[in-house]
């Protein structure tokens, strides 16, 4: 049995793929007999960091508290999103700026602890979707925002290994083609990958 935290990060809530995707995998985690969490960033209140000192050393609030404490339970993070001008969104950013604060991510000993100590040994998917095809964006755009979020956020804080999926073509996609990667998500949620 798995601890997963799934991190919808679609700035809507509701009624896109991507919460599909989360519910699909949730799903088929449950099945496979797994713990899961779902932090819903569209539903949450989360005010952006606009300074050092507050990046440093002002106390989280509460939705991010409790949001950290859903990261420290789990032991594989999902990370749900659409690829909105080559990266996620605004909102996700700001989201992962608060929830990976020095402080917590050095276990509280603050900014002279070591970041990999409070999520190391996590692995992590991170499943993004796009209108344009996904060979386009590895291929043409060397799939830059995936690179960042893998080696600057999640390698940086000690998760790894790293997997993703990258879904493209979302806007024409047939309803067969939808529900074979629903199908995907249940699978990857059932073995925890």
């Amino acid at each position: 049995m798995t601890r997963i935290a799934i991190i919808q990060g679609h700035p809507t809530s509701g009624g896109h793929f991507c919460h599909a995707i989360a519910e699909a995998y949730a799903k088929g985690a449950f099945v496979g007999g797994h713990q899961v969490r779902l932090i819903t960033v569209a539903d949450r209140d989360v005010p952006l960091l606009r300074s050092k000192a507050d990046w440093d050393g002002a106390p989280p609030p509460a939705v991010i508290t409790e949001a950290q404490r859903t990261l420290a339970w789990s032991e594989h993070l999902v990370i749900i999103f659409p690829l909105w001008l080559g990266g996620m969104p605004a909102l996700l950013k700001g989201f992962l700026e608060q929830a990976l604060r020095p402080a917590f991510m050095s276990g509280g000993t603050g900014a002279g602890g070591s970041w990999k100590s409070a999520l190391k040994g996590r692995s992590s998917r991170i499943v993004i979707t796009m209108g344009m095809p996904a060979f386009v964006y590895r291929w043409y755009f060397g799939a830059h925002s995936l690179k960042s979020l893998k080696r600057s956020i999640l390698s940086l804080v000690g998760i790894g290994p790293n997997r993703h999926t990258l879904i493209g073509r979302i806007e024409g996609m047939s309803d067969a083609r939808r529900k074979a990667w629903l199908g995907a998500m249940r699978n990857l949620g059932a073995r925890a990958r």
